[in-house]
Order: structure tokens, then sequence, then C-alpha cells
């Protein structure tokens, strides 16, 4: 595996944290992602010590996902979320990993700006502990129809949100390889991104969460992926699938394949 390569747990969504594990050591994955929901659906401290375990064996976990958002309208349930991440700030420190991802949360009936408040707001103590205890915050935008889980959904909002908040950027590819000014949206923003997750698209796609291998769409990866390099970017390319395509061809078949494409690409990158 490429040592700047990884994998989301969210790659294998229908697996449990275990499943997640042993899946991983079996395909000769190195460098993960691990799902929040996954460990808190299992037990925090019983799913920290199987990280931990598969940590002692040779797993990198690069990032934790799958925070849960915040829901900006409704402060009364900020508490609550607070809580989890402060947890999962902890979890990161535990089993090494240097950073979060992290989705903005649903805002209707706010607008945007009335949303950029509400989560600066939510996340000020949030930040605070996770600056002193020196992990990443990532604000990753999402596709437009997730407006469930987000409500930024542009790179170029995610680097002026990350800017005013000063956090770090998770570049999902497959929602932003169409932005206009894209290549100068990544040098004015490369001091903020933090990582960049990687899956393929098919022109023609009318639903959301339909990803695809690198290679099996149209999304032109080595021009991207050579400016992201080109502007300095410095960490890990990270695979995010999810959708029919990955669920018909199986994981088994589906996460290797997309490793292996993904090595390739960065090897002709000269990464």
């Amino acid at each position: 595996m490429h040592p700047r390569a990884c994998v989301s747990a969210i790659s294998t969504f229908n697996l449990s944290l275990p499943d997640d594990l042993a899946f991983w050591k079996s395909c000769g994955i190195t460098n993960a992602g691990v799902s929040v929901a996954k460990l808190e659906a299992f037990g925090w401290e019983r799913g920290t010590e199987l990280v931990l375990e598969a940590v002692g064996n040779g797993l990198r976990v690069v990032d934790l996902i799958g925070l849960g958002p915040f829901h900006l309208a409704n402060e009364d349930r900020w508490d609550r979320q607070r809580d989890r991440l402060i947890r999962s700030i902890e979890t990161a420190v535990a089993v090494g990993a240097p950073r979060i991802i992290f989705t903005t949360g649903p805002f209707a009936p706010l607008t945007w700006e009335e949303a950029a408040d509400a989560l600066e707001r939510a996340l000020a103590p949030v930040l605070q502990e996770a600056r002193a205890e020196n992990v990443d915050f990532a604000i990753e935008h999402t596709n437009s129809l997730r407006v469930d889980v987000g409500f930024v959904h542009t790179l170029r909002d995610a680097v002026a949100l990350a800017r005013r908040l000063d956090t770090g950027v998770c570049m999902e590819l497959n929602a932003c390889w169409a932005e206009r000014a894209l290549a100068k949206t990544i040098r004015d923003g490369i001091d903020r991104i933090r990582l960049v997750q990687v899956s393929d698209f098919k022109v023609g796609t009318v639903a959301s969460s339909q990803r695809l291998v690198p290679g099996d769409g149209d999304i032109p990866m080595d021009r991207i992926l050579g400016e992201i390099v080109a502007a300095g970017y410095s960490g890990f390319f990270e695979l995010e699938l999810i959708g029919d395509a990955i669920a018909a061809e199986g994981y088994a078949a589906a996460i290797p394949r997309a490793v292996d494409a993904l090595d390739a690409l960065l090897h002709r990158l000269g990464v």
C-alpha cells in the first residue's frame, strides 16, 4: 500500500468495527480512517481497545470520521453533540489519530451566514479541546444533495469557513471536482487542506453517494490530484467509496482494486 494512501471505514459501510479491522488486515491495508459511529456502536472502551491492538500490529489510524453533525437551528441539542466530539478527540489521542473529520450539520431554516455563525458558537469549546490535545479538526464539504449532513457544498466555501474558525479542511474530490477555478482554490487553500478523499463519479449519475473505484468514472483524477501535489500538499489521499456499484462488486473485490488504482495514480504523480 502506498505510504500516503488510506482507506476510510465508510468504504466498508456495512461492516462493524471488528469486521473493518479484520478486513483491513486481510487486505494488507495499513492506513485507515476509523468510523466513530462504528466505534460507538461497538462500545467506546472496547472499540478503542480493539483499535489499539490493531495499531500495535501495524495499523496506522489516519483519522476518525463519522462524528455526526450539529443541528444548527436547534441549540438545545448542541451540548450532547459537543460531548460526543470531545470524546472523539480523546479517542483520537488514544489511538494516535492526528485528525478528525467533521461535517457541519443541517441548517434549515437558517441562512448560510446564520448557520456559519451558529457553527462557530457550537464548535468553540470543541476546537479549544482539539487544539489543547494537538488534534487537527477538518471540515468536510458535501454534495449539495446532502443538506441533511452539511451546509458547506464547495471546497471554496470550506476553505473560507476554515479560515474563519481556524480549522482544517477535508477536500472531498467527488463533491468538488467540477467547481469553477478549482486549481486556484486548491493553491489558495492548500495551507488548510488536511485530507483529500478520493473516489470516482460517472457523468449521468443523478443520486448522491454513488461513487466508483478510481478510474471507473469521469473525474480527471491525474489532473486534479496533480494540482494538489503541485500546490505542496503532503498529506494522505483517502479512499471513501460508497454506493450501489461498490456493494454489487463486493468489498473484497472493490476495495483492493481501488487501493491498487490509487497507488498507481500516486506513483504516476511522483508522490
